[in-house]
């Protein structure tokens, strides 16, 4: 039975993995496409645990690799849901790697995955609200607000319908371009 209000830490989700040469890509480093995979098996499970159904991955809020990770090195993704809509969730996603040797500790990187709850039939179904009980919550709550309002208006802005290039013409000359429409 799905609560109506539920805590982010209903969502906390902890996964650690060894990182393994198969894991590798040909620098020697950890496969940043692996990471992403990682990231977003932790995603869902911290969504699928706060809404209690089968989420899928609607975006995922840009991804910078911060420190790379070396072969044998601790990987721990903390995930929990930091926004909900009616159905979507934005769980936020941190990266950190441990050298298992030294105990040093490296943030690597942190993302912000939007996923939507569906039931058995593939549609989309009401999530519980979010109790926020520090500012941290609230911070990251707002966050969420703020760049879904501005994905709606970069979205809009550069529509076919609505996109106006003559206004970004001193803009472009700033870049690398050379524009031969």
């Amino acid at each position: 039975m799905n609560k109506l209000f539920k805590t982010t830490q209903d969502s906390e989700v902890i996964l650690t993995e060894l990182m393994l040469p198969s894991h590798s890509n040909f620098s020697g480093k950890i496969h940043g496409g692996f990471i992403l995979s990682l990231m977003d098996k932790a995603a869902f499970s911290s969504a699928s645990k706060f809404s209690g159904q089968y989420c899928v991955t609607a975006s995922v809020n840009r991804v910078d690799f911060l420190n790379s990770i070396e072969v044998g090195e601790l990987v721990t993704l903390k995930a929990r849901v930091n926004f909900v809509g009616r159905s979507s969730m934005v769980v936020g996603i941190r990266v950190e790697s441990q050298n298992i040797r030294n105990g040093e500790i490296k943030h690597c990187n942190s993302s912000y995955f939007s996923m939507v709850a569906k039931d058995e039939q593939g549609k989309t179904v009401k999530v519980p609200g979010l109790i926020i009980s520090d500012y941290d919550g609230l911070r990251r709550f707002l966050r969420s607000i703020k760049h879904i309002k501005m994905r709606n208006e970069r979205k809009l802005e550069f529509s076919r319908e609505a996109f106006k290039p003559e206004i970004y013409t001193d803009v472009l000359k700033n870049y690398n371009v050379k524009i031969e429409i």
